[in-house]
């Protein structure tokens, strides 16, 4: 899986679980609108005194008008909290499913970065295992097993933050050491003491760097 279908996939999971938020969040306001709704239209009992007769006459066909209202809310309530369930089932499900995603895309990143790293191991041990290897010889078997090494890094993301004659920006670099150069402008970066790398655009480590300040 490319670098590009991941951020893909990791893009699709986020917009799927914002929606499934908002639809939460809207049956959670329909719900409790439902509420106030039936507590402020719901008309009141009608009130029994001692005189019984009267207050029957006055409230008429009313108790039972209450009754059906009452029902009719109760249902809606009772639908909007089924759904309310519903979606809360759905987010979990979601959630655990996402998560189990993750870790099968971590675990098969690993596994391709160590696979890659295999020839760069196996050309080590041959190394070791030489005898009698010229000090020309032993330089180049180094240089084929940086390149492998850097090869392999750079197929999982990882890229170089360039430092030479750039200007000091704190988000990629770290000065360590400030020297005086009457022919540059301060802030310059003259020199590199370590190396930093980024991986798709996120700073891992930056660089440790030396710069001019008059």
């Amino acid at each position: 899986m490319t670098a590009f279908e991941k951020d893909k996939m990791k893009k699709k999971d986020e917009a799927s679980l914002e929606d499934m938020k908002e639809q939460i969040e809207e049956a959670l306001a329909d719900e409790m609108a439902e509420r106030r709704a039936f507590n402020q239209d719901a008309p009141e009992a009608p009130f029994e005194d001692a005189k019984g007769d009267a207050a029957e006459t006055q409230a008429g066909e009313q108790p039972e008008d209450a009754d059906a209202l009452k029902e009719k809310y109760e249902a809606e309530l009772a639908e909007k909290e089924n759904r309310y369930l519903r979606l809360q089932a759905d987010f979990e499900n979601f959630r655990r499913r996402t998560r189990q995603e993750k870790e099968e895309l971590a675990a098969v990143v690993t596994q391709n970065l160590l696979k890659d790293l295999l020839p760069f191991l196996d050309n080590f041990e041959r190394a070791l295992a030489a005898e009698g290897t010229d000090e020309g010889g032993l330089r180049a078997g180094v240089e084929m097993m940086y390149k492998q090494l850097v090869e392999a890094l750079k197929k999982e993301g990882l890229e170089y933050i360039e430092t030479k004659d750039k200007p000091f920006d704190p988000n990629f670099h770290q000065a360590v050491m400030r020297v005086e150069d009457s022919e540059k402008e301060d802030g310059t970066i003259v020199a590199e003491l370590q190396k930093g790398y980024m991986v798709k655009g996120r700073v891992i480590r930056p660089s440790m760097v030396q710069v001019v300040g008059n």
